[in-house]
C-alpha cells in the first residue's frame, strides 16, 4: 500500500526521501509528496507519480537535513493533490504522513469540527494531525499528544510526524502496518520497508505493534502506546542493493521471472538430501510431534498465495494424507470458523504484512490453533505472529505481479508436504529419494522453461487485444490456471478466469466461440485423457486453444492452435513448471498493450489495509 520514507541526520533530506519513494513506487501508489524542514516546515505534494513530483517541485528550495515522504493509495478520498500527504494541523506546525486507516475518524472528525477545526482534505489522515493538535499543550509535549492520540483511534497506522517547533526530532509509531528504521552515525532513516535503507545502512530496526519511537541525530527513543521505554533490537540486513536494481531487464517482472531458477534452488537449499530421502525444516521442527498428529491442516491466505495455498492442499493430501482445507483470509477472518487447539493453520503471504492475513491469525491463535507462516519478508509482522515458520529466500520482489514469490510458495509447501508425508510415515524411503532427485532438477528445468520465451511472444502478439481469456486445468492444474487468470488480469487489464476444465460444461462453455482464447493446462498427467476431451470440445465450437504441454508431445500439438512446451517432470511439481509460460505470456502480452507491468493501476504491492 502506501510507501513512507522518513531521515533525520547531516545529508540532504530531499535526496534521499525522493530516491526512497522511487524505491517504494512498486508498493502502488496514486500521488506523492515530501515534508521537509528548512527554516520552516515545506510541503510539496502532487497527485500522480513521485517523476510528477519531481518535477513539481524543481524550482523549490528543497534544502534541509530533516524530511519525510509519502506515496499514497486512496483509500479516503480519491487522487487529488490536497488528498496527497503530507497532510499538516490547522495551525500549520505540525505534519504527518501515514499508512493505514482511521476507522473511526468521522466520529472524531465530527467532534473536532465542533471545536473549531477546519479540514483541507477528504482523508482520515488529516483527521489525526488535527486530533494530536487538539491533545498538544504547554503540559504535554508532541511525543505524549502523539501517544494519546493513538491510544483514541481505530485502525491501523505507520506514521510519522514533524514539528516547525521542534525541528530536530521525528516522531513515528505503528500498529499494524510496516516500519522499519535505520540506524546510520550521527542519523537515522525511517521506511515501511527496508528497499529505501539498504544504500546507507545495514542496521534496523523492526518497530514492534504498538510501539512509538522518537528519533533525533544522536538519540533514539522507543516506548510502547501505554508508556513503557522499550529496548529495541538491532538487526542486520541481507538484503543486497544489486538486488533492488532491474540488472539489464525492461521490467522488474521480466527479471523476477528469469530469477525462478536461482530463487527455488535458494529456498531448498539445506532442505532437501535425495541420496539419504530426508526433508530438513528447521523452522518447524520443533513442531515435528504436533505435525506428525495432524489431523486437519487449515491453508489462509489472500491472491496469489491462496493460489500456491490450493497447491499446496493436493501436495499434502497425496503425501501426508492429512485432510487441508484452504481459506480466503479476507473471508476467514470475518465467519466463525471451527478451529481448535487441535488444527494446524499455515498463513502465507509475500510480505509478511497481509493486513487480512494477519487478522486470520490472530483469529487462529485466539482459537488455540498451533499457527505456521510461509514468508519472504525477513523482520515483517507474520513471522513474528506465527509459532513457527518457514522463509521462501525468493530475495525482493518489486514488480507488483507476484511471480518468483509464488514458486518459493509453492516450493516450500512440497518441502512441508514431504516432511509431513516423512514424518507420518505415509511415503517409503524409495520414493521419497526419487522425489527429492526429481525435485532438485526442477531450477534446471525451469531454466528449459525460457526457451520457449520468443514463441510465447509472438502468440502473445495475436491474442494483445482479446478482450477475455479462459484459462483451464485439472488437479493442480487448476490452481495453475487461477493464476495465469490472476497475472493477465493483474498487468495487462484483460478479463479473464480461470476454472477446473471439468467445470467448463457447467457454465463458461456458453463462452466458447471463434475470438475467446483458451489457454488448457494440458500436460501428461493423471487427467492427460480427461483434459484432451475438453480440448476436443472447444475445438468443436471453434475456441482458440493455446496449450502448456509436456516437452514432445504430438497428440495436443495436432488438435490446438498453438503449444508452449515444458520439460517432463512428475506431477506433483507440475507447477513450478506450468506456471513460468503463463507468467511470461501475460508479461509479453501487457507490454505490447502498452501497460505498466511493474505498477499495473489500482494495485498495491502489499495490502495492509482491508
Amino acid at each position: 500500500m502506501c510507501g513512507i520514507v522518513g531521515y533525520i541526520g547531516y545529508r540532504s533530506a530531499w535526496d534521499i526521501v525522493i530516491k526512497g519513494l522511487h524505491r517504494l513506487e512498486y508498493r502502488g501508489y496514486d500521488s506523492a509528496g515530501v515534508a521537509l524542514m528548512n527554516g520552516g516546515l515545506k510541503i510539496l505534494k502532487k497527485a500522480g507519480k513521485v517523476s510528477d513530483l519531481e518535477a513539481f517541485a524543481i524550482d523549490a528550495d528543497k534544502t534541509g537535513t530533516t524530511g519525510m515522504g509519502h506515496t499514497r493509495w486512496a483509500t479516503h478520498g480519491e487522487p487529488s493533490d490536497r488528498n496527497s500527504h503530507p497532510h499538516q494541523s490547522g495551525d500549520g506546525k505540525l505534519s504527518i504522513i501515514h499508512n493505514g486507516i482511521i476507522e473511526n475518524y468521522a466520529v472524531i472528525k465530527e467532534a473536532l469540527i465542533a471545536k473549531g477545526h477546519v479540514f483541507k482534505s477528504d482523508t482520515d489522515t488529516e483527521v489525526l494531525i488535527h486530533l494530536i493538535e487538539e491533545i498538544q499543550t504547554d503540559s504535554v509535549d508532541l511525543l505524549e499528544a502523539v501517544r494519546l492520540a493513538l491510544n483514541k483511534v481505530i485502525g491501523a497506522y505507520a506514521i510519522v510526524v514533524m514539528s516547525r517547533d521542534f525541528p530536530d526530532q521525528l516522531i513515528a509509531a505503528r500498529k499494524g502496518s510496516p516500519m522499519v528504521i535505520g540506524v546510520g552515525e550521527g542519523e537515522y532513516f525511517i521506511a515501511s520497508d527496508a528497499t529505501p535503507i539498504v544504500e546507507y545502512t545495514k542496521n534496523v530496526i523492526y518497530l514492534k505493534d504498538l510501539e512509538i519511537a522518537l528519533l533525533k541525530r544522536d538519540e533514539l527513543v522507543v516506548k510502547s502506546i501505554d508508556n513503557i521505554i522499550q529496548t529495541p533490537y538491532i538487526q542486520e540486513l541481507s538484503l543486497k542493493l544489486e538486488m533492488l536494481e532491474k540488472g539489464g531487464f525492461e521490467h522488474f517482472m521480466l527479471k523476477e521471472i528469469y530469477e525462478q531458477p536461482r530463487s527455488v534452488r535458494d529456498c531448498m537449499r539445506g532442505r532437501i538430501y535425495p541420496i539419504e530421502g530426508m526433508v530438513r525444516l528447521g523452522g518447524i521442527k520443533d513442531y515435528a510431534e504436533k505435525l506428525k498428529n495432524a489431523e486437519r491442516i487449515v491453508i489462509i491466505a489472500c491472491g496469489t498465495s491462496w493460489h500456491a495455498g490450493l497447491v499446496g492442499e493436493y501436495l499434502i493430501e497425496e503425501f501426508a494424507r492429512v485432510s487441508v482445507e484452504v481459506e480466503y483470509a479476507s473471508e476467514f477472518r470475518y465467519r466463525n470458523p471451527i478451529i481448535s487447539e487441535k488444527d494446524i493453520v499455515i498463513a502465507i503471504s509475500q510480505s509478511g504484512e497481509t493486513a487480512d492475513t494477519i487478522a486470520a491469525i490472530e483469529l487462529a491463535k485466539e482459537r488455540g490453533a498451533t499457527i505456521f507462516g510461509i514468508c519472504n519478508v525477513v523482520g515483517s509482522s507474520i513471522p513474528r505472529l506465527t509459532h513457527a515458520g518457514v522463509y521462501t529466500h525468493a530475495g525482493p520482489e518489486i514488480g507488483v505481479a507476484s511471480t518468483k514469490a509464488f514458486t518459493g510458495q509453492v516450493t516450500v509447501l512440497t518441502l512441508m508436504a514431504l516432511y509431513m508425508a516423512q514424518l507420518k510415515g505415509t511415503i517409503n524411503n524409495a520414493k521419497l529419494v526419487n522425489l527429492l532427485t526429481e525435485l532438485d532438477e526442477i531450477p534446471a528445468l525451469i531454466e528449459k522453461c525460457f526457451k520457449e520465451d520468443k514463441k510465447i511472444a509472438l502468440i502473445a502478439e495475436k491474442f494483445k487485444d482479446s478482450p477475455n481469456f479462459l484459462f483451464l486445468g485439472r488437479g493442480s492444474g487448476f490452481p495453475v490456471a487461477l493464476e495465469g487468470a490472476l497475472k493477465l488480469k493483474e498487468i495487462s487489464y484483460i478479463h479473464a478466469e480461470g476454472y477446473p476444465a471439468a467445470e467448463m460444461k457447467h457454465g463458461p462453455i456458453a463462452l466458447i466461440d471463434a475470438d475467446m482464447p483458451v489457454v488448457f493446462i494440458a500436460t501428461k498427467n493423471s487427467s492427460y485423457e480427461k483434459v484432451i476431451s475438453n480440448i476436443q470440445e472447444v475445438k468443436a465450437r471453434k475456441g482458440k486453444v493455446i496449450a502448456i504441454v509436456t516437452e514432445g508431445d504430438k497428440i495436443v500439438k495436432d488438435m490446438v492452435d498453438y503449444v508452449i512446451e515444458i520439460p517432463e517432470s512428475n506431477e506433483a511439481f507440475l507447477p513450478l513448471l506450468a506456471t513460468i509460460p503463463l507468467q511470461l505470456l501475460s508479461y509479453h502480452i501487457a507490454v505490447l498493450r502498452g501497460c505498466n507491468v511493474d505498477q499495473p493501476r489500482n494495485l498495491a504491492k502489499s495490502v495492509t489495509v482491508e
